[in-house]
């Protein structure tokens, strides 16, 4: 959780290019109190008109809402609608001097139509063809323009025709030459286009048509994503999947299947464009996939909370992480098997793993400020538990003052905690040797050969931390003083 909470607060330092098929998303309000004379429909009292970025717009909207900056490359007709594209991206990217005017092109509007809650009708206006050879030269010249300033790419496809074979062909490996990472929002059937790619990010049913393959089970959603790396030259696929949550699956055959994040469902329209652009900026900030990819996740919890083509801000995301912590706290509370498991993984990540251990009985200062140092010189905490039995054993029978499930549940609530272990043993020595951890942390009150374990942890190189404990502060002195 402190990982992303890091990482929520690095999207502000990036940079992306977006580019794909931008739309008009119109959406026309009013009320509905008769049938037409003329047909067996309603007839629409128009109270209200509003007009948003949608498609890519859309996607490069998030990217903004997010806090990072955003280079947009897109297409639209000589037209009306065009230049109210072309306005509305100057308001709410910054900049729309990556969007090309095509004389002949119709721009694409989506409008709906609703009568109090009921969407009753969409009409859209468009061209679906490539971008014509006088015009692809002007496209490509501001994408590749766009490659200097940012951290990372996004090719959003909606087979509108912006991103024609050749120019993906070109975007990709101009990419791949400048050291970037590119994540596409596939259209179509046939990813083979997107070769070179680092992360597709497919929906259920897309995985499920390119593959040919079921995608229910997460077995089968690996299988699925794997099919898609293999035969198409990618890094990754994110695949989502609704109520399912997300799946990554990288090019080493690993995957992560990550729960849903929404608490309530209002609207699921856009949720991929949110999916994309906060992995994307997240990349583009350093964040390793897999947590790119749990931010992705915990976005589109949000926004698909909300009505119509939305997006999701930084503090929002921020909201939903620390919310997500108070209702998962009990999950940082493991066995022992639960606790080996975990660190295996996240050793894997390359996370330097840390452990510390006590009763903490009444949590008090001096608890809070050595757990804080024994974060700090790790970046995953594991705090072994004595249980209650082992507490009786080693402080009498008046102890401990509370049980262990509520002592467990107060230090996972802890921001520095990223693990709870019982353990009924006097000592955790079996609990550190089945963990191993890289650094052991103890009391500045203690020598390092007193510490448990700390001769074995030094054994294949960890290190022993002795924190500096806060004066003066006891669970003893505490008990004492509330005795008289």
């Amino acid at each position: 959780m402190s990982d992303l909470a890091r990482h929520i607060e690095a999207l502000s330092t990036a940079r992306v290019l977006c580019v794909g098929d931008v739309m008009l998303d119109r959406f026309i309000y009013g009320s509905v109190d008769r049938v037409s004379p003329e047909a067996p429909i309603p007839v629409l009292r128009i109270e209200r008109e509003t007009a948003m970025l949608g498609g890519a717009g859309n996607v490069a909207a998030n990217v903004i809402a997010l806090g990072a900056l955003c280079r947009f490359v897109s297409v639209v007709g000589d037209d009306a609608a065009g230049s109210e594209l072309r306005h509305l991206v100057a308001m709410e990217i910054g900049d729309n001097a990556g969007i090309i005017a095509e004389p002949g092109r119709q721009t694409t509007v989506k409008s709906r139509f609703i009568g109090g809650r009921q969407q009753l009708l969409r009409a859209d206006a468009e061209t679906v063809a490539d971008v014509g050879p006088l015009w692809f030269d002007s496209l490509l010249g501001a994408a590749r323009e766009g490659l200097a300033e940012v951290g990372a790419v996004i090719l959003s496809d909606y087979g509108k025709g912006v991103l024609s074979d050749a120019l993906i062909t070109a975007l990709i490996g101009a990419a791949q030459r400048a050291g970037l990472p590119v994540v596409v929002d596939p259209k179509g059937t046939d990813y083979t286009r997107y070769r070179g790619a680092t992360v597709l990010t497919p929906n259920r049913k897309e995985l499920m048509q390119a593959t040919g393959l079921p995608a229910d089970s997460d077995a089968e959603v690996a299988a699925a994503c794997q099919r898609l790396i293999d035969t198409c030259g990618v890094g990754a696929v994110v695949a989502t999947r609704s109520e399912r949550g997300m799946s990554v699956v990288t090019r080493d055959g690993t995957a992560a299947h990550l729960p849903a994040e929404a608490r309530e469902v209002f609207d699921v329209s856009g949720a991929g464009d949110t999916v994309v652009a906060t992995l994307t900026a997240a990349l583009a900030a350093g964040v390793p996939l897999e947590d790119a990819a749990r931010l992705a996740n915990l976005a589109a919890g949000i926004v698909v909370g909300k009505v119509g083509t939305a997006v999701v801000r930084a503090p929002e995301l921020l909201g939903a992480l620390h919310e997500q912590e108070w209702r998962h706290g009990e999950t940082k509370v493991v066995t022992r098997d639960e606790a080996v498991e975990r660190v295996a993984r996240w050793k894997l990540r390359c996370k330097r793993i840390g452990f510390t251990n006590g009763c903490f009985d009444l949590l008090h200062p001096g608890h809070v400020s050595l757990l804080a140092r024994a974060k700090a010189g790790c970046d995953l905490l594991v705090v072994g538990l004595n249980s209650d039995e082992s507490v009786r054993r080693l402080k009498g029978p008046t102890r401990p003052v509370q049980a262990e499930s509520a002592r467990a549940t107060v230090l996972a609530s802890l921001a520095p905690v990223d693990l709870v272990v019982i353990f009924d043993e006097d000592t955790p020595e079996q609990l550190i040797r089945a963990l191993r951890p890289d650094v052991l942390v103890k009391g500045a009150d203690y020598s390092i050969d007193q510490v448990v374990g700390a001769d074995f942890v030094q054994s294949y190189g960890g290190r022993v931390l002795l924190a500096d404990l806060v004066a003066g502060q006891s669970t003893t002195n505490t008990i004492k003083r509330m005795q008289g």
